[in-house]
């Protein structure tokens, strides 16, 4: 995605934010864009309270003047406002690239609204080309990756299962101090199932499927915006 493209989504779900929200802000390239131009505005005197989805982008938000609560201070928002790795159909999502896909799975849920911001590449007609983060917990990694590849075998899927790191060769830790496999499933063609088979799964902390929570997706093309609805 272009950093003009990523602009021009920001902009436009800018147009979904009033004054005076509660606004969940999401995590990753194209939020960041989001939350620079948000940050703009309330230097303009907008006033809006944001919750972050990340340690990541609370440092943003609170570098650009942003108000910020805790999801304990706001329980309940009106909008969410985040990226997406993949939009499938009726906009079901795979997030989670950035690796906080958990935190913003608990904002989105506790928001009446979320509006995913993507270009048009993200927009596919089967999820699964883009690895699925599945957040585990580090204690009987190997025992809970054997019960994901059943779980996946049992749906007819399959494919590599790789604890994510950093560059420097050191586990991905998330902000909630978990780790990631990516799971490189190729194609998800009935997300649902396997979102509840990933579920059942004690050592599977959070999956990056996102079903019924997008309400809208603001798509950036080169001839102009699409607003996507389920």
């Amino acid at each position: 995605m272009s950093a003009d493209l990523k602009k021009q989504a920001a902009a436009a779900a800018l147009d979904f934010v009033e004054p005076g929200m509660r606004l969940g802000i999401g995590t990753g390239s194209t939020a960041d864009e989001f939350t620079r131009l948000l940050g703009a505005k309330v230097a303009g005197g907008f006033d809006v309270v944001g919750v972050p989805t990340s340690e990541r982008t609370a440092a943003l938000a609170r570098s650009l003047g942003i108000r910020l609560a805790t999801l304990d201070e706001l329980p309940e928002l009106d909008l969410t406002i985040d990226g997406a790795d993949e939009i499938g159909p009726a906009l079901a999502l795979i997030k989670g690239g950035g690796g906080a896909h958990l935190r913003e799975k608990i904002v989105a849920a506790a928001s009446a609204r979320m509006v995913v911001i993507a270009d048009a590449s993200k927009v596919v007609e089967t999820l699964g080309a883009f690895p699925l983060p599945i957040e585990v917990n580090a204690f009987g990694l190997r025992s809970t990756t054997l019960k994901i590849e059943k779980a996946a075998a049992a749906l007819g899927l399959s494919g590599a299962l790789v604890k994510r790191v950093r560059a420097d060769g050191s586990d991905f830790v998330t902000d909630g101090g978990h780790l990631i496999l990516d799971a490189s499933f190729r194609r998800i063609p009935d997300p649902m199932s396997l979102a509840r088979a990933l579920v059942d799964i004690p050592g599977v902390v959070e999956h990056g499927l996102f079903l019924g929570i997008a309400t809208a997706a603001v798509v950036a093309r080169a001839d102009g915006i699409d607003v996507l609805t389920p």
